[in-house]
């Protein structure tokens, strides 16, 4: 199986790059990309433990992005991650990650919920502070049943944890990328909540700047997403790609190695790649 997007400790997964491996080997994945939240500190350690565990390691990453006042989330693929420009802007959005998360806590506090920033950094273990780590410690606080939940009654707009924050542009997220070699994909576009106008308006733009594949099976989307989004990417003659979005048990839409089949008629993203030519796209 090929499993295009993961996350470990290094952002809000629950195992360690080494660990999230070492699972993905167990559940018969051969292809992992690690595909941190705006991170790739992991991406050593993890190469380390796909030798151990005959797993072939992608270089990935998950930039966050903010495109019309929403956010929405770019996966690179095959990056070089010794890329000076980079290792550069992806510090600086980690800077501006940690501003964000203490904001989020402010909310928080206003509607008595308090030392959420402290609790939410224990998490953290010392990566990047996001809103996972926030939502974990609500459920553990019984504030909601589950993550999913925390997010509609905390974190989204409207609600007190919300934070209006301006990302990188989608032209700087996919122009990085391609200039540290790898290739640009739009992560779950199901979870946008855009109309079908602003979606392909969101698509043209992505294709002209370089885009290569749209995320089509992936834990957030349903079956009938799977068919609408490998829609898209024939209608826009972009390649496809899948992944779990795991971030460990309990936290994830679906279970590393699990992933169900592609739709008919879809170009992988992976047609090239030498070391995953012959792996079928489920088994």
């Amino acid at each position: 199986m090929i499993d295009l997007h993961s996350h470990s400790t290094i952002s809000d997964g629950l195992l360690t790059p080494a660990a999230l491996v070492g699972y993905a080997a167990k559940q018969g994945v051969r292809v992992l990309a690690l595909t941190d939240h705006d991170d790739i500190d992991g991406l050593g350690e993890a190469r380390q433990a796909a030798q151990t565990h005959g797993v072939h390691l992608i270089n990935g990453v998950e930039i966050s992005v903010t495109w019309r006042k929403r956010t929405i989330h770019i996966v690179g693929l095959n990056i070089d991650p010794d890329n000076e420009a980079l290792k550069h802007r992806l510090a600086e959005v980690r800077h501006n990650r940690l501003e964000r998360a203490r904001r989020i806590a402010d909310g928080l506090e206003k509607a008595g919920i308090s030392g959420s920033f402290e609790a939410a950094s224990a998490y953290a273990q010392n990566g990047i502070l996001t809103r996972m780590h926030f939502a974990r410690v609500l459920v553990d606080r019984h504030y909601a049943r589950d993550t999913k939940s925390v997010f509609k009654k905390y974190l989204v707009r409207g609600k007190p944890g919300f934070v209006d924050h301006q990302w990188m542009t989608l032209e700087s997220a996919v122009n990085l990328i391609i200039h540290s070699g790898g290739e640009a994909v739009l992560a779950h576009p199901g979870r946008y909540d855009l109309k079908r106008t602003s979606m392909l308006e969101l698509l043209e733009e992505f294709r002209s700047l370089g885009g290569a594949a749209i995320e089509v099976v992936t834990g957030s989307h349903t079956p009938p997403q799977f068919v609408e989004y490998a829609k898209y990417a024939q209608l826009f003659g972009l390649k496809v790609s899948q992944g779990t979005d795991y971030h460990g048990q309990g936290i994830s839409f679906m279970e590393m190695g699990r992933m169900p089949d592609m739709p008919s008629g879809c170009v992988p993203v992976w047609q090239d790649w030498v070391h995953a030519r012959h792996v079928n796209f489920s088994v």
